[in-house]
């Protein structure tokens, strides 16, 4: 297919594309984590490459690291300080000696309790607008437990030494766990245990208090508040305390409850041992002695006590690739999926998308002859499943084709997805197709040419998504026809309560 359809383009066998381009894609990518406790950004260069209808990165190279911010806080401490962190997010810019429109892709992710702060959506989108022409803003402690396992090179070390590695991510007020196996993340859970539960001014008084720091000085009996200077030997009961909480998150098959209610995900099966034990996070410096200096927190204290607990658990302690810097380089680096092998959008304006919720109805697709009423009815249910039934905003249906693209099955398909999808396509929204094969274009110009649809269309593939993900969909890279995609979770607490949050509908 050579022409180029009113108002959209077919992008595959395109007699204007390279196919040296097409087959290598090369991204300037950034991963900016603004933290409870710290934030900061990595720049990166990906290189991806075909591999039959899938683009995989061939090569990550990190071309500038951020200063370490200690996230700014407004004078009340509910809200981080948006014009100190813009400013530093701006000159950080400027050292790397780029521009914001110069790059690719990436993402912005809030983490640990930063995400809980009351502006923290607003600043989130706020930046990540700034930073660049397609930047992901995501919240979630999945996401970022991921991510931390990626950037700290657990995932990697499965592969490499065929080992059961667990990364354990330590921040200023969550704890991230991720069980890595052949390169994949296969278990994980979050705990409200950090170093930055309570943090001192100078002269050693509380000057920020969560609720989680308010719990533990509670089971000890110690008497936590604004301004006051806390016993020292409370203190290091307190922290004792959180390092029994967090060590028996990470090894028990069973938790107390006092345990349970700190966790953010579900708990982990604990069905074994790791072989190894990998820390990353700003507690890992004092772990791996690249630290010593103290920041007015519980770190030092923090990191003795859970690294004595591991040592005596048993397995083999190593060092990870990054450290402080395992969520941003993840975010820089671990976060893009490129679509382009064959896909289809109309009218090209339609990108970026954000914040797309994804739906995996059941739907038959093996069958010689495909059934409308069938896809319609099952498009419908996942629909009803996510709440997403009202049509109130885009949805991305993913699917997985089988057998052969004839005429009339893809007629049906189109027909079938669309009938399912009527009062999204009646409220205005875009077709979002996302096939896990290569025939995005073909889906694509069908429901355009043949089904006459008269909304917007984005149909494309190569991605691999699960419900409950959302994605980001960036405008078409030029030369290539490739579209990069962002995959993500998207939480923002309406609340301090300690443990588990729902996701938020993105909009």
């Amino acid at each position: 297919m050579t022409e180029e359809p009113v108002g959209g383009r077919v992008f595959f066998s395109n007699v204007r594309r390279s196919l040296e381009e097409e087959d290598e894609i090369r991204l300037v990518s950034v991963g900016v984590d603004i933290g409870s406790s710290t934030s900061h950004l990595v720049f990166s260069r990906l290189v991806l490459e075909r591999l039959d209808n899938r683009y995989v990165v061939s090569s990550r190279e990190i071309v500038h690291e951020s200063d370490v911010l200690l996230t700014p806080y407004a004078d009340d401490m509910t809200a981080i300080d948006a014009a100190a962190l813009g400013k530093f997010i701006e000159r950080q810019y400027e050292i790397a000696l780029l521009d914001p429109a110069a790059i690719d892709t990436g993402a912005l992710i809030l983490t640990g309790v930063a995400v809980r702060r009351s502006n923290a959506r607003a600043i989130g989108e706020l930046f990540a607008a700034q930073t660049g022409k397609f930047v992901s803003v995501s919240a979630g402690d999945g996401l970022e437990t991921t991510l931390a396992a990626f950037g700290s090179g657990a995932a990697a070390r499965s592969i490499r030494e065929s080992n059961r590695v667990m990364n354990i991510d330590i921040g200023g007020g969550t704890s991230k766990i991720a069980v890595c196996e052949q390169g994949e993340v296969v278990d994980m859970t979050a705990v409200d245990v950090g170093a930055r539960v309570v943090a001192f001014d100078r002269e050693g008084r509380v000057a920020r208090l969560e609720e989680s720091g308010k719990r533990f000085a509670g089971e000890v009996g110690l008497d936590l508040s604004i301004g006051a200077a806390p016993d020292k030997a409370g203190l290091e009961r307190m922290v004792e305390r959180m390092a029994d909480r967090l060590f028996e998150a990470i090894s028990a098959p069973k938790l107390s409850p006092e345990t349970a209610s700190l966790l953010r995900l579900d708990p982990l099966r604990n069905e074994r041992k790791p072989d190894v034990v990998t820390f990353s996070g700003g507690v890992s410096e004092y772990i791996y002695n690249r630290q010593d200096a103290g920041f007015g927190d519980l770190g030092p204290m923090l990191a003795r006590a859970i690294k004595a607990r591991v040592d005596a658990w048993g397995p083999r302690v190593a060092r990870p690739d990054e450290g402080i810097r395992a969520t941003v380089v993840g975010a820089s680096q671990y976060t893009i999926q490129v679509s382009g092998s064959t896909i289809f959008v109309s009218p090209l304006e339609v990108l970026p998308k954000r914040n797309i919720p994804v739906i995996t109805p059941e739907l038959p697709l093996d069958a010689d002859d495909l059934d409308v009423e069938a896809i319609a009815r099952g498009v419908g249910v996942a629909l009803r499943r996510l709440d997403l039934a009202e049509g109130e905003q885009a949805v991305a249906v993913c699917y997985r084709w089988g057998g052969s693209a004839t005429f009339r099955r893809l007629d049906d398909f189109v027909k079938g997805v669309c009938k399912g999808l009527e009062t999204h396509l009646a409220n205005g929204h875009p077709l979002i197709l996302v096939g896990d094969g290569d025939i995005g274009g073909l889906v694509g110009i069908h429901a355009l040419e043949e089904a006459k649809l008269k909304n917007p269309i984005v149909s494309i593939d190569g991605i691999v998504l699960k419900e409950f993900d959302f994605i980001d969909i960036g405008a078409m890279l030029e030369t290539s026809g490739a579209v990069p995609v962002v995959i993500k979770s998207l939480v923002f607490p309406t609340s301090t309560a300690l443990g588990r949050v729902e996701p938020a509908k993105a909009g």
